[in-house]
């Protein structure tokens, strides 16, 4: 950064100048414990006898295990791409109406998350169901981590309630797949040949600005080769909505690649597990009692509210955990 020609690529500065801020508030909260730690081990030293003292310190311990506590946590995000924002997709899958309506209610549980943590949430392609709800829907969620955390919320999501669309007020289970992926930087290097997409032009058919529905500007591109299909109509230019679109893209011919070097799936990313009873990661009963449970951790609560209300930490913790304990076994 001292050099006399840092800022002539505007954009390699800025990337460089984002990763020393996040290393410096790393070691400086780390320095900030340290610190702590040493001058509370010398105040107990001359405490022992001064009892308003030793609270003001136990007070003090406590505050400082705290702050450790959440310095340990932020090493579980240490992926390579776990700083990256996020691009999040919700698929409908059986159930009907049942299940669009289930997609809405996790993207505004995902949305009042977002909000929770300051993200930025921009939406890049939705599909209104046909009598209610989301059929399906990409997002993008820019902040900090927003990949690291949001990683915790791939699969199938399973929804038990009494169906406000079922005259007779039975009880329905719905399902809708969770797909999380990191956005990906330009400098990753991903070959995409002109050859192997097939773009259409489309009229964007959700609600959005003053020319929205009146023009031809969304985008949808299809990889020929992998068969991977992604539309974006959030813009209103075809030209951005093509950029959003091609990102997105980037973002998974990537991970599909990083899956078949690892490999850690024995399917392609298109071929994704189906969205049925058995497959699901979390549950959401409603009825006849109030249970979220997370079946990879194990972690659940009674209050299906709060958590339908974005209050997803609990949950996205645990996960985190539990694949650094996998790690290092």
């Amino acid at each position: 950064m001292a050099s006399s020609n840092f800022w002539q690529d505007g954009t390699s500065a800025n990337k460089l100048v984002q990763e020393l801020k996040f290393l410096k508030t790393s070691v400086e909260t780390w320095q900030s414990c340290q610190a702590k730690y040493l001058e509370l081990k010398e105040f107990s030293q001359i405490a022992s006898q001064d009892e308003g003292l030793l609270n003001q310190i136990k007070n003090d311990l406590d505050k400082l295990q705290g702050a450790i506590d959440r310095l340990e946590f932020q090493t579980l995000l240490s992926g390579q791409f776990d700083k990256n924002n996020a691009i999040l997709s919700i698929n409908a899958g059986a159930g009907g109406t049942e299940s669009c309506d289930w997609v809405g209610m996790l993207l505004r549980m995902y949305l009042r998350w977002a909000e929770s943590k300051k993200y930025k949430v921009e939406t890049a392609d939705i599909l209104p169901g046909e009598e209610a709800g989301v059929k399906n829907v990409t997002i993008r969620v820019l902040g900090e981590f927003a990949y690291g955390y949001l990683k915790a919320e791939n699969g199938v999501h399973r929804l038990v309630r009494i169906s406000p669309f079922d005259a007779n007020k039975r009880r329905h289970t719905s399902f809708a797949s969770v797909d999380v992926i990191p956005e990906i930087e330009e400098d990753i290097d991903i070959e995409i040949k002109p050859e192997e997409l097939r773009i259409d032009v489309f009229r964007s058919s959700g609600p959005g600005g003053q020319s929205v529905n009146t023009t031809d500007s969304a985008i949808r591109i299809t990889h020929l080769q992998t068969g991977i299909v992604v539309a974006c109509q959030n813009e209103r230019s075809q030209h951005q909505n093509k950029q959003t679109a091609m990102k997105i893209l980037k973002a998974k011919l990537y991970e599909r690649k990083l899956k078949e070097q690892e490999k850690k799936l024995a399917k392609t990313y298109t071929e994704k597990q189906k969205i049925e009873w058995g497959s699901q990661v979390r549950s959401y009963v409603l009825h006849p009692y109030n249970l979220v449970k997370d079946h990879r951790t194990e972690v659940e609560t009674g209050n299906s509210q709060k958590v339908l209300d974005g209050d997803l930490d609990m949950f996205i913790e645990a996960f985190l955990k539990l694949q650094s304990q996998k790690k290092n076994d």
